[in-house]
């Protein structure tokens, strides 16, 4: 093996780029079409699935292309708005809402917390959560592609005409400049009325009394609404009583299908290295192909002698220890010899 040449800190370069695309299935952009199951949105007992979420699929879940893109749940503080675990009257905040909103409450502040969620200054009794299927983004929801649309009615959003009948959400990162506070969770942003993170007006709460729209987690893939304002708004809420079917859930979904606009992209960071391959006029000349010598080692080829040439096919990369750690191939030969010299670009990506 010839002998290997070392690289310098000059020869090696680091870049990281961010690569955004669609989050939904068959990389959609806008997911139009909300599906359910039956089987999974059941409701009969306080522990059905049903109970703590929906799945929802972008199409019927017949159809061998139904694949779930996101799940909405519905959580209480206090533990109303769904069946007790006693499955009586009396048990209230022994329930799947009220689970459903300590789970959630963990993970945003901790374990050994006993804050609520607030939103700019207001502490609403409910929650809404949009939580996006993990196999459907790569590192990260992108912020600023947030624009989800809910309707009051099941109506497409594009009919109404007036207030109170549906509301455009996206997040604030483009107004904040991209700042968020940290949680458990990672980055957090407002959910505000706008488009594209930009939000509309200059007051964070947009709905007098009840403070932003939510917080959007796009490091965990996770929405979360807040139940005062979205009931004010669009008068979607849940049905608040003690031991009583939950509703929270189904309301959310049909204010997100009846509008029928749910844009969110995913975020990808790709990291690569660079290696700049340096073959200067006095190196790789001669081939190191064994046919190119005798059994004395003497060159089979006597135009070799004062004028070698050799053709680079190939790069290799060694590790300290010289072992061949990765291999590059160049598109078409490159021809050397002591007039050429040579400068190879290798990318690893990772």
């Amino acid at each position: 093996m010839p002998s290997l040449i070392p690289f310098t800190n000059a020869d090696i370069v680091n870049d990281t780029q961010k690569v955004a695309t669609s989050t939904w299935s068959n990389n959609t952009n806008n997911l139009t079409q909300h599906f359910s199951s039956s089987v999974q949105a059941s409701f009969t007992t306080p522990t059905s699935s049903g109970a703590f979420f929906i799945n929802v699929f972008n199409e019927p879940t017949s159809s061998s292309a139904a694949f779930i893109q996101y799940a909405v749940a519905y959580g209480h503080r206090a533990g109303s708005g769904s069946l007790n675990f006693t499955n009586d009257e009396g048990g209230k905040g022994k329930s799947a809402a009220g689970v459903t909103y300590a789970q959630y409450r963990n993970l945003v502040f901790g374990d050994n917390t006993v804050s609520d969620f607030s939103f700019d200054g207001h502490t609403p009794d409910d929650i809404f959560v949009i939580n996006v299927n993990r196999s459907r983004y790569r590192h990260n929801l992108k912020p600023g592609t947030l624009n989800l649309h809910l309707s009051a009615s099941g109506m497409p959003s594009d009919t109404f005409s007036g207030n109170n009948h549906y509301i455009k959400l996206t997040d604030d990162s483009v107004t904040s400049t991209g700042s968020a506070v940290l949680t458990n969770l990672g980055r957090q942003f407002n959910i505000v009325s706008g488009t594209n993170g930009e939000m509309s007006g200059s007051q964070l709460t947009q709905v007098a009394g009840s403070g932003s729209y939510g917080h959007f987690y796009p490091d965990a893939g996770i929405a979360i609404l807040n139940g005062d304002a979205i009931s004010q708004s669009i008068q979607v809420s849940a049905n608040r009583g003690d031991h009583v079917t939950p509703t929270g859930a189904q309301r959310m979904y049909g204010a997100i299908s009846g509008a029928g606009h749910f844009i969110l992209d995913s975020e990808e960071k790709i990291s690569s290295q660079y290696y700049f391959v340096r073959a200067r006029n006095t190196e790789f000349n001669y081939t190191t192909n064994p046919s190119y010598v005798d059994d004395q080692g003497n060159l089979n080829f006597t135009s070799m002698v004062d004028n070698p040439k050799a053709y680079i096919t190939t790069v290799g990369l060694y590790n300290n220890m010289g072992d061949l750690v990765a291999v590059a191939k160049v598109s078409q030969p490159i021809v050397k010899d002591f007039t050429k010299e040579a400068l190879i670009r290798v990318k690893l990506d990772y």
